[in-house]
């Protein structure tokens, strides 16, 4: 008995929605962002039971069963978002924005502290942490407003997009979570820059932010420990990264093995911010360039995809979109190496959280479906070599 592969399960010539989506989103990215989702929960199977006995809780996979639900949930917003008209996902990222930015007014009043800080709202069981659905959310809103300032109606689409920053920011640092401000910062600029605006701009404002990063040691006594630690180890605990530094140099080129890894019973982050560490030294080096490269697979090809497209909304949104992804994944990769101060940020569809899985559905679910191909997307050529797509 024959079955059809996933490329024949629509005809070209299927309209409906689901088949309209097949032939038009970027599968080649589709499927590795599914092979990422597959290691994060095999990854999160690993490291399950470590982390159960260190926060004494009796099911050793606690954590990998919520990982597996958590994936589940953001391929189905990926997949949700990626199926959206441009106008419906401009539409989805102001009401997320809304949403986010109200909850985080409350976080003061409502929140759940953990590690000094206040960033998380806890409902049923599972904590929510509304900054990152937010940051998705703001790129694609500023995309849009500096694309409306270009077409010269009286829309102070700059303006607005800078207050939009503003406030967003604004309620970060309150938390405080200078981390998640730096990832929009950049990409934000990102987004300014790649909208046509003079480099001079670019640079002052530039120039501005990294003062503003500068004074975040000198503000919030978090981050100057943190810098501190990284600057001067023999002075600091430098617990976690000592471990996640023998872990990556246990590993070897190939690895302990799956389920060997000994590190990952002595950290306790080792299952969310480290658990870059915790494969490299089960599956070796071989394995971490894999992951790095399926990581520069999604960000390169998105970005190249990008830049072809014909509407400067479209063009600016998704580019800032994948420069959110990957500039998450050298972060984390570059805490685990010991190369910057210690950040707390997860690596996208690896590490265990529901809200970092969740938001990063949305974020490639909503970049996929601003990069797909219809009718005048693209450049003439490009629009040409896939009009059989259409046909």
């Amino acid at each position: 008995m024959s079955t059809a592969s996933p490329a024949h399960a629509f005809a070209r010539s299927d309209r409906t929605q689901i088949g309209v989506w097949w032939w038009t989103v970027d599968r080649w990215m589709l499927g590795v962002v599914a092979i990422l989702i597959v290691i994060g929960v095999a990854m999160s199977f690993s490291s399950s039971p470590a982390a159960a006995v260190r926060m004494n809780i009796g099911d050793p996979f606690h954590f990998a069963v919520r990982q597996s639900v958590f994936s589940i949930g953001a391929a189905v917003i990926l997949i949700g978002m990626s199926m959206l008209e441009v106008r419906t996902i401009r539409r989805a990222a102001f009401f997320i924005w809304l949403a986010a930015v109200a909850i985080m007014i409350l976080l003061p009043f409502l929140g759940h502290s953990a590690k000094g800080a206040t960033r998380w709202v806890e409902f049923g069981g599972f904590s929510l942490q509304p900054s990152e659905f937010m940051k998705p959310a703001l790129i694609v809103l500023v995309a849009w407003m500096f694309a409306e300032g270009q077409k010269g109606e009286g829309v102070p689409g700059v303006s607005i997009a800078f207050l939009l920053y503003l406030l967003s920011i604004g309620l970060l640092l309150i938390q405080p979570d200078v981390g998640q401000t730096v990832l929009i910062t950049v990409a934000f600029f990102a987004a300014f820059w790649m909208a046509g605006v003079p480099i001079s701009w670019v640079l002052m404002l530039g120039l501005t932010a990294f003062g503003g990063l500068i004074s975040t040691y000198f503000v919030f006594p978090h981050v100057a420990s943190r810098v501190d630690r990284f600057l001067s180890p023999d002075k600091a605990d430098t617990h976690q990264v000592d471990r996640a530094a023998e872990a990556i140099s246990a590993g070897g080129v190939f690895g302990r093995g799956p389920g060997e890894g000994v590190m990952k019973r002595h950290v306790p982050d080792l299952h969310t911010d480290f658990i870059y560490s915790v494969g490299a030294e089960e599956y070796g080096l071989i394995f971490s360039l894999l992951l790095i490269t399926l990581f520069a697979f999604v960000v390169v090809r998105g970005l190249y995809r990008a830049m072809k497209l014909n509407d400067s909304f479209e063009q600016v949104a998704a580019a800032g979109l994948f420069v959110l992804v990957g500039q998450q994944a050298i972060i984390n990769v570059a805490v685990n190496l010991n190369m910057i101060p210690t950040k707390g940020m997860t690596l996208p569809f690896i590490s265990y959280g529901g809200s970092s899985m969740l938001a990063m559905g949305l974020t490639l679910g909503m970049a996929l479906g601003l990069i797909r191909r219809r009718p005048g997307a693209y450049t003439p050529q490009e629009g040409l070599a896939r009009a059989g797509a259409y046909t």
